[in-house]
């Protein structure tokens, strides 16, 4: 057993009775390597400084400095009782003693004088269980491991997918791909620096923030010459622009990995309902006031003020600040004061996206 797969295989007697050490000691020493205290607080010791090596504790009840009793007592509160099995040797017949070594998660009570054989057999059985049982858990760690690696390589697959896809359709309308990458990261920012849609996880922000890319997807069905045209839109033709909303909603349930995506609730919402206001004056349901799912506000915010200041087919930037007044003063179709509120708070850190402007 010394030649073991990194499975630890040192014993520590702890007796201060140097014979009893000594006796212990050959019967186990063709198998496992020693180590030896003469007191409980020297067995702590020497116990912190080899936990690693160390697979099992024999240990005597009545010696000096501190007796077995503590020494477990304070083994339990270190929590490691449950992983490393003690034994208790003792010639002791005292039923409290035994009962609280028992409470306390001793594994197994050999009496002395020992027995050879006996003390072997039971030692081993116990050993070779809990090192069973560390193998497992460590594969069991190694599996999860893995498993969760894979995950992560489908979620940056399916985020690479979606983005790919919200990307593609911008480019149709003659736009940087950086657009919807800077909408999921403002929409992050509101979400993580302000308190508007309340407390949220990590994992929900990420979520969000994901769906927010899928904005505009319904502008696949949007023919080129509605999306490039450099001059206003007639009242027939942005009809047909408006139909995007809707068609990117109906787009995004028949892709059934989409549906069974987490970000699909937020994905859903936010493609259909990014353009409603909150004065009801919106599309494509005129939804008004909290009717408008909190993760679409965010969005419409998002999109109203990067359209402004990135140049488009049909108009230049517009400076910051500018841009800030037009929303404030509702030349852009009003929003939840709350959102204003928050959206003000990082606008500033909004403007470091725009670096090549």
């Amino acid at each position: 057993m010394k030649e073991t797969d990194n499975i630890s295989n040192t014993l520590l007697i702890v007796d201060d009775s140097e014979l009893n050490r000594v006796i212990i000691s050959e019967i186990f020493s063709d198998s496992y390597n020693i180590m030896e205290a003469a007191d409980g607080a020297e067995g702590l010791k020497v116990f912190h400084e080899n936990k690693d090596e160390i697979c099992a504790v024999l240990l005597d009840v009545i010696m000096p400095v501190m007796d077995g009793i503590e020494f477990l007592r304070i083994f339990k509160k270190e929590g490691e009782i449950k992983n490393i099995p003690v034994f208790l040797i003792t010639a002791s017949e005292s039923t409290d003693v035994l009962r609280e070594a028992y409470d306390l998660g001793v594994m197994d009570v050999i009496n002395k004088p020992v027995i050879p054989y006996m003390i072997r057999r039971r030692v081993d059985s116990v050993i070779e269980l809990f090192q069973a049982r560390k193998k497992l858990r460590a594969k069991v760690i190694q599996q999860n491991f893995e498993l969760l690696k894979q995950a992560e390589k489908i979620i940056e697959l399916n985020q690479g997918m979606i983005e790919s896809l919200s990307t593609a359709i911008e480019f149709r309308s003659c736009e940087s791909g950086e657009h919807v990458r800077r909408i999921r990261d403002i929409t992050r920012l509101i979400l993580q620096k302000t308190s508007f849609a309340g407390p949220l996880t990590d994992d929900e922000i990420e979520l969000i923030s994901l769906a927010a890319v899928m904005h505009d997807v319904g502008k696949i069905a949007v023919s080129d010459q509605i999306l490039n045209k450099p001059v206003k839109l007639s009242a027939e033709e942005f009809d047909i622009m408006k139909t995007h909303t809707v068609k990117g909603a109906e787009l995004l349930s028949q892709i059934p990995q989409m549906k069974s995506h987490e970000s699909y609730k937020y994905a859903y919402e936010i493609a259909r309902h990014h353009h409603e206001r909150w004065d009801g004056r919106g599309y494509p349901d005129k939804l008004k006031g909290d009717e408008i799912p909190i993760s679409a506000q965010i969005v419409s915010i998002a999109d109203v003020y990067d359209a402004l200041v990135s140049k488009r087919v049909y108009k230049d930037a517009f400076e910051y600040d500018k841009a800030v007044e037009m929303i404030k003063n509702g030349e852009c179709g009003t929003f939840n004061p709350k959102l204003l509120e928050a959206f003000l708070k990082i606008e500033k850190e909004c403007r470091k996206l725009y670096t090549e402007r």
